[in-house]
């Protein structure tokens, strides 16, 4: 095949398990034949509109069949394929589709969207053209380092970036993650994290896609996720914490069929211990690792034979990925000390979409992505993160890293969420200061008493605040710019 990308693989795939079920959702099933004939439909029906190689084509829906259609047909084209987060607000979608500068946007029925966009497909046009277009094979030139994929991050710092991913990003860290996790052609994979968020899509769509396995798209409900699990035998999911959390605080939780599933795995924000001993007392594979949209996301993984010795780690690096701790003069920390993760790879970006100075901020002249985050390792390797730099507290001089205090908070039984940010203060110059979401009424001083032990002292924040929930983004990380904003400074 001329096709050397993501947009060849329903085709590979389809010649080699054309009637196994690709795609479930709902009540309806997809074989390998369906999903590549309907993605060829999409490319036909596409290149009907003018849109060809590097064009960008914007997805606006939720975890449906539709969105990997548009994906693959996108890309059997050489078109760049931009998935749209479905929890922004009109302005900043609206944002993102200038500024990647999208030529078609394909809307599910929950959007109305209607931005200037040369082709804003609805369901209706959309069926409407697939139903019209030619199912011939199509083989257009692509190759490994053409993009594939804009990817916005979730701009907690600001406007979202697009991370612009390749074919040859996306094929490295599908080969990472079968190596971490070693998936097989009969995996029954549950999707219900967002398949606009890198980890969803990288780390469990196309995976389980090359093996031949089952890809059950659904949205998140922690009881239909117990259900789900026992009725399509699920053999592997993908959660970030507060979706683990959430599933483990239900009431079917005690008594839910859970034999069908091999492995689960975290990630998209620090894991408290608490959710991973939970899950290990149930007898289950969980595993977490550490990513991020800007590589793809595949970085660090704590495999299957490490996962009780050395829980809360994030693992070692990946196969294809090699990983680093650096202090700020850029030279490797010893075991113990904190540093910045730094990443290089064939699965790290090819840059930020048409931005090229914050390409040069985070991506240095030899390939090393600075990942903004702060992480120690242990005398054996393995990487436990801290938190991201611009949250680490400096109080009295010493370095307090809020999601050490955050995990050390979620062991209390009254805690079901927490946060923890700074706040200015005269004698230390910033301390920290608690967030609770309670599962019942607690004092603020017992929750303090707790930490005492657990925790250095000048880690244990100066005040406890109680909140109905916590501001998250799609992918579960805590909009800490938003906490500080309601709960910082004076209050």
């Amino acid at each position: 095949m001329r096709n050397q990308g993501i947009g060849s693989w329903p085709a590979r795939r389809a010649r080699m398990s054309p009637d196994r079920v690709a795609v479930v959702h709902g009540d309806r099933e997809q074989t390998y034949r369906e999903l590549c004939e309907r993605a060829t439909r999409v490319a036909h029906a596409l290149a009907g509109l003018g849109i060809g190689s590097g064009d960008r084509v914007a997805y606006l829906g939720p975890n449906e069949p539709p969105f990997l259609e548009t994906m693959f047909g996108a890309c059997m084209l050489g078109a760049i394929f931009v998935p749209l987060n479905t929890r922004l607000a009109a302005p900043e979608l609206e944002y993102i589709l200038r500024d990647c500068g999208a030529s078609v946007l394909v809307r599910a029925p929950s959007h109305d969207l209607a931005p200037d966009v040369p082709h804003v497909l609805d369901r209706a046009a959309y069926e409407e053209l697939l139903a019209a277009a030619a199912t011939e094979p199509l083989d257009e030139p692509v190759e490994p380092d053409d993009i594939a994929v804009i990817m916005y991050t979730s701009g907690t710092t600001g406007r979202p970036k697009g991370a612009a991913l390749s074919h040859a990003n996306l094929h490295w860290n599908t080969m990472n993650v079968l190596i971490d996790v070693d998936l097989a052609g009969d995996e029954v994979t549950l999707v219900n994290a967002p398949v606009f968020h890198v980890a969803a899509l990288n780390q469990t769509v196309l995976p389980t896609l090359v093996k031949g396995g089952t890809v059950v798209l659904d949205s998140f409900d922690p009881v239909r996720t117990l259900a789900t699990i026992a009725r399509r035998r699920v053999t592997y999911l993908f959660g970030v914490p507060a979706m683990f959390q959430a599933v483990a605080g239900v009431p079917e939780w005690t008594d839910a069929d859970l034999s069908s599933v091999r492995t689960m795995i975290c990630g998209g924000a620090p894991v408290p211990a608490q959710v991973i001993t939970t899950y290990q007392e149930r007898g289950l594979v969980f595993l977490q690792g550490y990513g991020l949209t800007e590589s793809s996301p595949s970085a660090l993984f704590l495999r299957a034979g490490e996962s009780t010795r050395k829980v809360g780690s994030a693992g070692t690096p990946c196969f294809f990925t090699d990983v680093r701790v650096l202090d700020v003069d850029g030279e490797d920390v010893a075991p113990g000390v904190p540093g910045e993760v730094v990443l290089h790879g064939p699965n790290v970006m090819t840059g930020y979409w048409g931005k090229p100075a914050e390409t040069a901020a985070v991506l240095t002249p030899d390939g090393w992505l600075r990942t903004g985050d702060v992480a120690v390792s242990d005398e054996d390797g393995y990487l436990y993160i801290r938190d991201r730099i611009k949250d680490v507290l400096i109080s009295g001089g010493e370095n307090v890293y809020p999601a050490e205090v955050e995990d050390a908070l979620h062991r209390h039984p009254a805690v079901r969420d927490c946060a923890v940010i700074g706040v200015p203060d005269e004698k230390w110059g910033e301390v920290g200061r608690a967030i609770v979401v309670a599962r019942h009424a607690v004092e603020p001083a017992e929750l303090l008493a707790f930490l005492d032990g657990r925790i250095a002292r000048y880690k244990i924040p100066k005040s406890v605040v109680f909140a109905e929930t916590l501001p998250r983004t799609a992918s579960g990380k805590l909009l800490k710019s938003a906490l500080r904003t309601t709960y910082g400074e004076d209050r």
